[in-house]
Formats: structure tokens, C-alpha cells, sequence
């Protein structure tokens, strides 16, 4: 009789670690979600999404479930011999290079974020020709990012930058271009918190709950989502306002 009860106690034990074990390796099984961001440095309307929606997932837990790419080229063009040029001038080029630097010379999300949300601020604050006091700020040694941008390393980093960007299926028509599990958010990227929320397949982080019902309330209310477009976007723009203008014009004569 002992030994029966012995044999069950053991039964309904390992039953229990089969469960757990069961059930933990579904929790954390769920891939995290791919959040990529295609911007340029010195955009004001992506160093605004950069230190005002973007750093919000690494406060709130989203971060835990998100793997986060950041790819700095933008609006950039390439002309000849392997050159480019930005659509805020050199200082941008410049920019874009030192982080794509940063991302190189830190991979890990934890360090060159905060070095790249650093550099921001000081964009969005109009400061972006002290970009280099976010070493001493952060405890950082410059070495690593100045030997990069100044060498060959750095352009080849842009241009690996740029086939990504113009690899883009739909291409991008403005900065900040977000895109989360592949599909691009179009004007509504500033609502990518939601979208990770949706795509997650594992336990959702309680900062969704908080979400879902904010953005109920705020998709109310009518809202503009500045953006830098992409010189084809402007140009295109500008022709259909042109064709408009013609048939109008026409019908009146007519």
C-alpha cells in the first residue's frame, strides 16, 4: 500500500514537471518581433520618434519581446563612384555614417542605443554639432566610432545601408519609415507599439493593455504624422496636384 502510494505520489510529480516544463517552453517560445527603423540623423521627425516613441519600449517591457533593427541611411542618395549625398547635407552624411558605426562597433541594442538616442536629442534640441560630448556623457570611448567614419569602414557600412533601404518592398516614401514583422506601418508608425502587441504570440507584456486602450482613444482624434519624404514621393506629389489642377481647369472650359 505504501509502496502504491509511493509509486502515485511520484506519477503525479513528474505529471507536474511534464506541465511546467510544458508550459514554460510555450511561454518563451514565442519569437520575438522584428521592429525595424529606416531614418536619417538629422530628420526632426525621426530623432522625435527616436527619443519620444522609440525609447519608450525600452522603459515600458515592450523591448523584451521586440528584436529591434535601426538602419540610418534615410533619404540618402548614391551618385558616382560609390558616393552619396543626404537630403539635410553633410553634417547628415556625417551623422548617418557615426551611427551606423555605432550599431557596428556595439551590436548589442543596450549600448548603441542610448548612444544613438543621445546623439538625437542633441539633433531634436538643435545641437547636433556636439554629437561628440554623448562620450563623455555615457562613458563611452570614442576610439572605436571615430577610427570607423574617418575609414573606409564607415562608407561601406552606408552603403550596405542604402541596399537595405532600397531593398525596401514597398519602397519607403518618407523618414521615419517603420516597419514591424515585415509590413510597413505607413502613417500609422507612430501606433507601433500596438501592431508588436498584435503580432506576439507569447504572454503579452502588461504595457499592452495600457496601449490597446490608448490607442483606442487617440485614433478619435484626427492627428498629423510629420514626416520627411523621399524626393520621388515630392515630385510625384507635386504632378498630381499639377494633373489635378489641368482636369479642373479643363472642366471649366469645357
Amino acid at each position: 500500500m505504501a509502496s502504491q502510494n509511493l509509486r502515485r505520489i511520484i506519477s503525479l510529480l513528474l505529471t507536474y514537471l511534464t506541465i511546467t516544463q510544458i508550459c514554460s517552453a510555450t511561454s518563451n517560445s514565442a519569437e520575438k518581433v522584428k521592429l525595424d527603423l529606416y531614418y536619417e540623423s538629422l530628420c526632426p521627425y525621426s530623432a522625435d520618434f527616436i527619443i519620444n516613441d522609440l525609447a519608450i519600449i525600452f522603459q515600458n517591457g515592450i523591448i523584451d519581446i521586440v528584436d529591434l533593427r535601426l538602419f540610418p541611411w534615410g533619404n540618402a542618395k548614391l551618385t558616382s563612384n560609390n558616393s552619396f549625398t543626404c537630403q539635410h547635407g553633410p553634417n547628415e552624411c556625417l551623422l548617418n555614417t557615426v551611427e551606423a558605426c555605432a550599431i557596428h562597433a556595439w551590436p548589442n541594442l543596450d549600448d548603441h542605443f542610448p548612444f544613438i538616442t543621445c546623439v538625437e536629442s542633441l539633433v531634436y534640441e538643435g545641437k547636433y554639432y556636439q554629437w561628440e560630448t554623448c562620450f563623455k556623457e555615457l562613458g563611452l570611448d570614442p576610439e572605436p566610432i571615430t577610427d570607423c567614419y574617418k575609414s573606409e569602414v564607415g562608407k561601406k557600412l552606408e552603403l550596405k545601408y542604402a541596399a537595405l533601404t532600397d531593398a525596401l518592398k514597398p519602397p519607403h516614401k518618407y523618414v521615419p519609415w517603420v516597419v514591424v514583422d515585415g509590413k510597413p506601418l505607413l502613417e500609422d508608425f507612430e501606433d507601433f507599439i500596438t501592431y508588436i502587441c498584435k503580432a506576439y504570440k507569447g504572454p503579452k507584456p502588461s504595457a499592452c493593455n495600457v496601449v490597446s486602450f490608448a490607442s483606442v482613444i487617440t485614433k478619435k482624434t484626427s492627428h498629423v504624422h510629420p514626416v520627411s519624404y523621399t524626393e520621388q514621393t515630392i515630385k510625384a506629389t507635386l504632378l498630381m496636384k499639377m494633373w489635378s489642377f489641368i482636369q479642373s481647369w479643363m472642366d471649366l472650359i469645357i
